[in-house]
């Protein structure tokens, strides 16, 4: 059979499978070991990045979590100050209503004690004006000075605490 160009010829052959072995040889003794060496670092390195990042991404979740726990108590702490300063606020106004209270109800009171003083004082000295003019009145119906004769008398004086109880037994009923 004529394989053509493609028949081998014993020594070419021999001397190309002879090549063949050194080479692989080479390769085997020398290349080899390295390339094994070399791809054993890239799946070291490949699997070290990944359980780095496997580490990284555990560590980043575990300060996520610790950033969200310190967030809800610095909302919780809020809360609490807020509640607090409305406490605050509450007690400060029901303080200051309780003062205005007792200033109002001192003032009102002083008012009142002013107003029975003056009352007091008005009533005296209108009650000697009156007593003036019915001893002048009296003078002129009678024809004669009453002056020392009511001064020396309590019927002007009896009239009036007949008129306060007549006015107090009014204002009672």
């Amino acid at each position: 059979m004529d394989l053509g160009p493609l028949e081998p010829h014993g020594v070419e052959l021999i001397t190309g499978l002879a090549c063949f072995g050194v080479v692989f040889g080479v390769f085997a003794k020398f290349l080899l070991p390295r390339i094994e060496k070399v791809m054993a670092e890239r799946d070291d390195a490949i699997v070290g990045t990944r359980d780095r990042a496997t580490a990284t991404r555990r560590e980043a979740d575990g300060i996520h979590a610790e950033y969200k726990a310190q967030l809800a108590e610095a909302y919780r702490e809020l809360a609490a100050t807020r509640q607090e300063a409305r406490e605050q606020g509450a007690a400060i106004i029901a303080a200051a209503r309780e003062e205005g209270q007792r200033q109002r109800d001192a003032l009102v009171a002083d008012a009142h004690a002013q107003l029975n003083v003056d009352r007091a004082l008005a009533t005296a000295a209108l009650n000697e004006n009156v007593r003036y003019l019915a001893v002048e009145l009296a003078s002129r119906i009678v024809g004669e000075p009453l002056d020392v004769f009511a001064r020396n008398s309590d019927v002007i004086d009896r009239f009036f605490d007949e008129l306060t109880a007549e006015h107090s037994k009014g204002t009672a009923a």
